[in-house]
Formats: structure tokens, C-alpha cells, sequence
């Protein structure tokens, strides 16, 4: 762990310095351990399912009376057709597959094991005959010889019903499923009520399929569009802030006039011919453009207000931006941050959903009250389910929050080094270094605080969803309210999570005093930070529109020339949501990178004044903005303006 070597942190935290630490100690070990205990027992959930039989059962399927496919099977006790051998009887076929248990989530029918899978449409009780004197697989009940097919009056119950489908194995997990979609219509009910006919279907997936090359190469260009804007919008920050504050104003502005200007017409207009009844509509017409006449203008004054306050911010705004592209261009592996981490996301999200088909399958065989086999868990262990929720949630906000804590030890690495070429060869991979010797436990930690949050959440969203059109308007007013207060304390213990991961980086502090100090530290520039999480988001988001709208465009161009298909919805929905999903993975890693300068820039403000001794570490762009701003303080200093006093950290320690 690298620990042994290294200072307390207690003796850390007495004398501060507020720059990385090139002697580093362990950071909230104890969650660390608990961390890794968790994680063993997910492992344990995972063994214990294959053990168990449940890894047979889930991928070579088994039939009603609890017969795995594929094999010999040993006799069930007071089960009948149990202990058969299965060996060449590989597939898994359901009499009705069709028939769907949306609530239990399972096929509510006989699954027996077959030989092979009907590749084409049998529609009588002869072509089932037929189908298994030929390939030597009898698809209805083992107690059912083919002869008898035709013949015997239990064929209708025994046999599958009837037409059975086209179906095909399903790879590596050998069951029959039907090849007609529309087999689901209940299951896939949204799409089937969207194309509400089988032919649009068919209609779009062609489209998929054909223009399949188009489409990778337009979610390669919302890739490379992506990464280009990530480089060049430091330069286009400036121009991007004064245009939406023209357009802010001019919006505003223009609203309030026309408002003003229909009250005056309405007003003006003659009522002498008017009847009663429209009367007495025209008046309340003209109270209600009064009240919005007033409101807004009373808007346009508070809008006016706060951009007046906060125009010395926005220039704040823009410089981290400026340095935030120079971050890039010095750190380039900060750009592959996203692959890494949803790469690392889908092997975890891979291995959660097979554990969780193993958890489905495993437990003692039962016989259920139609004499079939279900297998089931008792006791303690039926409460794995929960374990296994709580840990996809606390491992993937891990696993985010490794991401940010690595992407914070770089930018801090990049703004505490005076002179940028002596950085580090990949100050990336030192900031990984550090996370895994010293500061796991800290990022579980608060992950793990997270998570507190979002089960809650998740909770009260599903008992909101089984209780729709049954609760009273009362009751659903509390339960959204619940839900919309935790999802905003998620936000912002989000907000807070990565900052304290940044004071971490720097101080090397267990993650509440990194809190603490992280929370004192944007308390004192809460206008900044709240110019910052306002301008700031705003561009990030006209980015992606930016992003998403290009690549739509390129879409529309390319698929004009396309004529081998009719539907285009599906490819240009399919290409602009990828482009959204990859603009807001790169995007949020700029945002990080601005979040992190911002908390840099406020400590180097705080501790140094630029004197000998106390020299700053921030870049040039970032030393214009103090120096206008000392600039401002001694303009505003002779009238005793208040902002002098917001202005003073920045040019004196404390």
C-alpha cells in the first residue's frame, strides 16, 4: 500500500502547505478494508451461485422438470421425468413461448429439451410429426411418443401450441427463441405501439442494417468532433459568453417591450361595442398582460442586477477556460480518461449481469403447484439480491469516482508546477500511482456516500412507479418531493465529493477533512463558484447541441444520397444520441478539469500574494485576471465599494 514510509496524517494536517506532496500517507484505510470485504462478498455471491449448479443451469438450460440440457441428470425425489439423460438433447424449447410473465418475469410455460430447434413454421400437429422423424427431435412432452402425435387426445396439452414459430438458439445459452419479434408484442409493447405495425418494423431495422456503415462513421465524426472541440474552445469561451449575454439581454428586453406594448394597445382599443361578456374578457386580458408586463420587468431588473454583479466572475470563467484547453494540450491522455472508465464500467456491468442470471437459477430444486421444478433460495441467502443492488450502485460510483480523483491529481500536478516542462512524463499514470497506494480508501469513502443517497432514491421512485394512478394527489406530491430533494443532495454531494478528491490530491487528508477544507474554500467564492456552475455548464452545453446538431446534419447529407431504404428515424436517432453520450462523456471531463483549476486557483489565491517567497503558481491567462482585479479593488477601494472586500484574498495571504 505504500504506507509504511509515509508521515500521520496527523502531522500532516498541523502544517499545511496547500501544494502536492511528494511524501504521501494512506488515506482512510478502514473503509478501504470494508471496501474490500464488500467486494469479497460479492465474489462470494458470484461462487457460491456457480457452485451451486447455477452456471449449468443458466447456460445449457433446463427443462420443466429439472433436467439440464446437454447431460445426465440425477433423479429428483418425488419429481417425475427427473434423472433423465440429456445428452444429445442440447436445446431448451418452451411449448408456448409467447406466453409471457411480465410480473415474474419468466415464460409461463412447459420447457422441455429438445435436439434441435424448428427452423421453420410448423403449423399442424403432422408437421410437428414430421419435424421430429426427421431431425430426431420430439418437441412435445417426453411422455409423448412422435407416433402419437395425431393420434392421442392429450396431444393438444402435451404438444406445443400450435403454429409454432420459426426460432433459432440463442448463442453460448442454447434456447429456442422465436425469430418473429413480434412473438414479444407484450414484453416489447413500447416499440410495438411506436410502429404499431410489423412492416414499419421491418422497414426501420432494414434502415439500421443498411445504412450500418453510415452510421459508425458518423458516431466516429461525433468522436472526433468531440476531442476537436475539447482543443479549440478555449479560444471560442470569450465569444461564446458575450453572445449569450447579448442574447440575454436582447431576449429580455425585447419580451418586456412587447409586453409593455400589448397592454398599451389593449388598453387604447375602443369598448363601447363590446358586450358584456366580452367585456369582462378583455379586462381580465389586460390584468393578466399587467401581470406579466410587471413580472417581467422586474426580471429584466434582477437579470440586469446579477450580471452586474457578476461580470468580474464570467471573466474568471472565461480564463479557466483558456487554461483548461492548455491543460489538454499538456496532459493529451486526459482525452482518453473517458474510454478507460467505460471500459472498465462495462466489464463490471458484465460480470454484475451474469451473476445476476446465476442468482436467478440457483437454490434447491421445488416443485411448484403445476408439478414443475423451480429452483429456489431459503433463508439468509434469499437476501442476496439486495446485496448484489447495493453493490452495482457503490461499485460503478467507484468507479466514477477513480475518475475523478485521477483526473484531479493530474490538473493539480499541471497548476502546482511552476515551470510546465518540468512536468512529469505522464502525470496521468503518477496520479493513478497515488490513487491505488494511498487514496482507495478515500474514494470509497465517498462513493459510498453517494450511494446512501441514491438507494433511497431508487426506493421511493419505484414505489412511485407501482403506486401510479393509485395514490392519492397528496401522497404523489410528497413522494416526488422526496425524490427531487434527494436527487439535489446527490447533485451537490457530488459537487463536494470531487473537490474534497482535489483537497485529497493536494494535502494527501482523509476524505472529511478534504471535505471540510474543500467546503470552506467555495463557501468564500460562492459567486465565483456559482458563475462558474452557471456560464460555465451553459457552454459545456452549447457544445454538445453543437456536436449533436453536426453530426445530425452530416447524418441527414449522407443519408439523402441513401436509397436502398425508406425510414430514416432510426439511424439518425441511433447516430444522435451516440453523439450526445460521447459529447457529454468529454465534455464532463472539461468540466472536471475547470472545477479542479477553479479550486487550485482559489487556494493559490488565498495562501499567496505574489511576493517573494509567496510567489503564485497560476498560469499567465490567470495572473491577468488577479492583476485587473488588483486594479479593481483600488478603483473600488477609493469609493468603499463593496466588491474590494470579495477582492482581497486575492492579493494577500492570510
Amino acid at each position: 500500500m505504500g504506507c509504511c514510509s509515509s508521515a500521520s496524517s496527523a502531522a500532516q494536517s498541523s502544517k499545511r502547505e496547500w501544494k502536492p506532496l511528494e511524501d504521501r500517507s494512506c488515506t482512510d484505510i478502514p473503509w478501504l478494508l470494508l471496501f474490500i470485504l464488500f467486494c469479497i462478498g460479492m465474489g462470494f455471491i458470484c461462487g457460491f451461485s456457480v457452485a451451486t449448479g447455477a452456471a449449468a443451469r443458466l447456460v445449457s438450460g433446463y427443462d420443466s422438470y429439472g433436467n439440464i440440457c446437454g447431460q445426465k441428470n440425477a433423479k429428483l425425489e418425488a419429481i417425475p421425468n427427473s434423472g433423465m439423460d440429456h445428452t444429445h438433447r442440447k436445446y431448451v424449447f418452451f411449448l408456448d413461448p409467447c406466453n409471457l410473465d411480465l410480473i415474474n418475469r419468466k415464460i409461463k410455460s412447459v420447457a422441455l429439451c429438445v435436439a434441435a430447434c424448428p427452423r421453420q413454421e410448423l403449423k399442424t400437429l403432422s408437421d410437428v410429426q414430421k419435424f421430429a422423424e426427421i431431425n430426431g427431435s420430439a418437441l412435445c412432452s417426453y411422455n409423448l411418443k412422435p407416433s402419437e402425435y395425431t393420434t392421442s387426445s392429450k396431444a393438444s396439452v402435451l404438444c406445443p401450441k400450435l403454429p409454432v414459430p420459426a426460432s433459432a438458439p440463442i448463442p453460448f445459452f442454447h434456447r429456442c427463441a422465436p425469430v418473429n419479434i413480434s412473438c414479444y408484442a407484450k414484453f416489447a409493447e413500447a416499440l410495438i405501439t411506436f410502429v404499431s405495425d410489423n412492416s414499419v418494423l421491418h422497414r426501420l431495422i432494414s434502415g439500421v442494417m443498411t445504412s450500418k456503415e453510415i452510421i459508425l462513421g458518423l458516431c466516429l465524426l461525433s468522436l472526433v468532433l468531440s476531442m476537436i472541440l475539447m482543443v479549440i474552445i478555449r479560444y471560442i469561451s470569450r465569444i461564446l459568453v458575450w453572445i449569450l449575454t447579448i442574447l440575454l439581454i436582447l431576449g429580455s428586453l425585447g419580451g418586456t417591450g412587447v409586453l409593455w406594448w400589448l397592454y398599451a394597445k389593449q388598453r387604447k382599443s375602443p369598448k363601447e361595442a363590446v358586450i358584456p361578456e366580452q367585456l369582462q374578457v378583455a379586462e381580465d386580458n389586460l390584468r393578466a398582460l399587467l401581470i406579466y408586463a410587471i413580472s417581467a420587468t422586474v426580471f429584466t431588473v434582477i437579470l440586469f442586477l446579477i450580471m452586474l454583479v457578476m461580470r468580474k466572475r464570467v471573466a474568471l470563467t472565461i480564463a479557466l477556460f483558456h487554461v483548461a484547453g492548455k491543460v489538454f494540450i499538456h496532459l493529451p491522455l486526459l482525452v482518453f480518461q473517458p474510454f478507460w472508465t467505460f471500459f472498465a464500467l462495462v466489464l463490471f456491468w458484465v460480470y454484475w449481469i451474469m451473476t445476476l442470471l446465476f442468482l436467478g437459477t440457483t437454490g434447491s430444486a421445488v416443485q411448484n403447484d403445476q408439478g414443475f421444478v423451480e429452483f429456489r433460495v431459503s433463508g439468509p441467502l434469499q437476501y442476496m439480491w439486495w446485496y448484489h443492488v447495493v453493490g452495482l450502485i457503490w461499485i460503478s460510483e467507484f468507479i466514477l469516482a477513480c475518475q475523478q480523483m485521477t483526473v484531479a491529481g493530474a490538473v493539480v500536478t499541471y497548476y502546482f508546477t511552476r515551470d510546465k516542462r518540468n512536468l512529469p512524463f505522464t502525470p496521468i499514470l503518477a496520479s493513478v500511482n497515488r490513487l491505488i497506494r494511498y487514496h482507495l480508501g478515500t474514494v470509497a469513502k465517498g462513493s459510498f456516500i453517494i450511494t446512501l443517497v441514491k438507494i433511497p432514491r431508487m426506493i421511493l421512485m419505484y414505489i412511485h412507479s407501482q403506486l401510479k394512478g393509485k395514490e392519492n394527489a397528496c401522497a404523489r406530491c410528497v413522494l416526488k418531493s422526496c425524490i427531487c430533494c434527494l436527487w439535489c443532495l446527490e447533485k451537490c454531494l457530488n459537487y463536494l465529493n470531487q473537490n474534497a478528491y482535489t483537497a485529497t490530491a493536494i494535502n494527501s487528508t482523509n476524505f472529511c477533512t478534504s471535505a471540510k477544507d474543500a467546503f470552506v474554500i467555495l463557501v468564500e467564492n460562492a459567486l465565483r463558484v456559482a458563475a462558474i456552475n452557471t456560464v460555465g455548464d451553459f457552454m459545456l452545453f452549447l457544445g454538445k447541441v453543437l456536436i449533436v446538431c453536426s453530426t445530425g446534419l452530416a447524418g441527414i447529407m449522407l443519408l439523402n444520397y441513401q436509397q436502398d431504404y425508406t425510414v430514416w428515424v432510426l439511424p439518425l436517432i441511433i447516430v444522435c444520441l451516440f453523439a450526445f453520450l460521447v459529447a457529454h462523456c468529454f465534455l464532463s471531463i472539461y468540466e472536471m478539469v475547470v472545477d479542479v483549476l477553479f479550486l487550485c486557483f482559489a487556494i493559490d489565491t488565498k495562501y499567496n500574494d505574489g511576493s517573494p517567497g509567496r510567489e503564485f503558481y497560476m498560469d499567465k491567462v490567470l495572473m491577468e485576471f488577479v492583476e485587473n482585479s488588483r486594479k479593481a479593488m483600488k478603483e473600488a477601494g477609493k469609493g468603499g465599494v463593496a466588491d474590494a472586500r470579495e477582492l482581497k484574498p486575492m492579493l494577500r495571504g492570510r
